[in-house]
């Protein structure tokens, strides 16, 4: 399959989806709104949303279905990265070529636009839950639950703590294979954990059975682990600058492999997760 036009097509119905889930622009209190707006309309790559279309995709579902909860996921991820990129975390003044958040809107606004997008995310995940039937419900409760604790303390935001305080250790002291174990742990909370709950929800909320969501979930890990390794990969740090590139070049590619093992139930449907998979692998930002 051709992946460039698949994620092309998917990002444009996302950015859509998105669109119609935010405030205007020109709405009141329009600072606020449109913080929220830039924080979203960045130039992200949309990985984790179209993610959670995939997965809905390779259960058999139409990946309509799963919109709202993909932009839910967007939006946490986009809270994410303003809130990482403050003075009193990583202290980034630019991201993909542009101002940060705080930079253009002032460091207490981006810290509310932050906040609002988050909350924003779980309006969409409980909207129209009242007129649910029952067994959908009971999937969309799940799938709010598993989103918020991939979110949460033993998920992403717990993953950042233990990695400024990773960072705050490290300030005058260089990394060895003795730490790899810490950063593992640090990563797959603060970066895998969003990306594995993308292919998990999915699956879920597109009526996947528990034998396909859970292979769905496994491989959401072992993809968002080769998210992070290939990012420092190209920042030469983290795993290369432990491992050296070559030796976590090689634990990418096998991370490939694991990942595609999980996807053999699903057969020729699978083929978007592999193709997605191999993306990862070779993307250049």
């Amino acid at each position: 399959m051709n992946i460039q036009s698949y994620l092309s097509k998917k990002s444009k119905q996302v950015d859509q989806a998105l669109e119609n889930c935010l405030p205007g622009a020109g709405e009141y209190p329009k600072h606020l709104h449109q913080a929220m707006r830039y924080a979203v309309f960045s130039g992200g790559k949309r990985v984790r949303p179209i993610l959670v279309l995939a997965a809905a995709e390779a259960v058999g579902s139409k990946a309509q279905k799963v919109m709202p909860a993909a932009c839910a996921i967007e939006l946490i991820h986009s809270y994410s990265l303003v809130h990482d990129d403050l003075p009193s975390m990583d202290n980034d003044t630019q991201r993909r070529g542009k101002p940060t958040c705080h930079i253009k809107f002032g460091e207490d606004t981006a810290i509310l636009a932050g906040d609002a997008l988050l909350t924003l995310a779980f309006k969409i995940l409980s909207e129209g839950s009242f007129q649910a039937p029952s067994q959908e419900l009971k999937r969309r409760l799940e799938a709010l639950g598993l989103i918020a604790q991939a979110a949460g303390n033993y998920g992403m935001v717990g993953g950042q703590v233990l990695d400024m305080e990773f960072q705050k250790k490290h300030q005058n002291a260089s990394v060895s294979d003795k730490d790899l174990p810490a950063m593992e742990f640090i990563n797959v909370h603060k970066t895998g954990a969003l990306i594995a709950v993308s292919t998990r929800v999915g699956a879920l909320l597109g009526g996947g059975t528990k034998a396909q969501t859970e292979a769905l979930y496994r491989y959401g890990k072992r993809i968002g682990h080769l998210f992070q390794i290939v990012d420092d990969i190209m920042d030469k740090e983290g795993y290369a600058k432990i491992l050296g590139a070559q030796q976590s070049w090689k634990q990418a590619e096998a991370l490939v492999l694991k990942a595609k093992q999980e996807l053999k139930i699903f057969e020729k449907k699978a083929a978007t997760l592999e193709a997605l998979a191999d993306f990862i692998l070779m993307r250049k930002n």
